[in-house]
């Protein structure tokens, strides 16, 4: 399958275990097709060495830049928050129409139909589930696609290469 596409890889980046599931899984996001070009901003080292000096404005233009290129994105959920900057790729994804395939691997999403986990939503403070912000939620429903697992993700990548529409998988 040749797809010339690019990518768009929208992670946290600041703890050493966010950089090493990120390369981990763009290695397997590469793997599905050797024309596919994908956007790892870790890899960017002219504004993501911390060690150098990139400011607000440059880091903005740069990975703005690359949302803006991309044909589809892909966004990490997980967190104690969705990642402030990862809300605001998204925001820019929605706003130009560019797909994005989420993954939220969350373990307290389990159990939903847990009649002990609903009914401890009635008392203070004994919510078993994680919340993330509905709005940034809504946003990538009403343009793409969540799912739960890598196998889920990555098939959904080579079904949006192959054509498919986000909105119907």
């Amino acid at each position: 399958m040749t797809t010339s596409k690019h990518i768009y890889f929208a992670a946290p980046l600041f703890a050493q275990s966010d950089l090493f599931y990120n390369q981990h899984l763009v290695e397997k996001i590469r793997k599905i097709d050797t024309e596919l070009t994908v956007y790892l901003p870790q890899e960017n080292a002219g504004i993501n060495d911390k060690t150098a000096y990139a400011d607000s404005k440059m880091i903005a233009l740069a990975d703005t830049d690359e949302v803006l290129k991309s044909d589809l994105m892909i966004a990490l959920l997980d967190g104690l928050t969705i990642d402030a900057g990862v809300a605001s790729e998204i925001g820019v994804a929605y706003a130009k129409g560019i797909p994005v395939i989420a993954l939220y691997t969350d373990s307290r999403q389990q159990g939903a139909d847990n009649l002990k986990k609903l009914k401890a939503l009635q008392t203070p403070a004994e919510n078993q589930f994680h919340y993330l912000n509905l709005y940034t939620v809504g946003l990538i429903k009403l343009n793409g696609s969540i799912v739960s697992t890598e196998d889920a993700l990555l098939e959904q990548i080579k079904l949006f290469l192959e054509g498919s529409d986000l909105h119907d998988l």
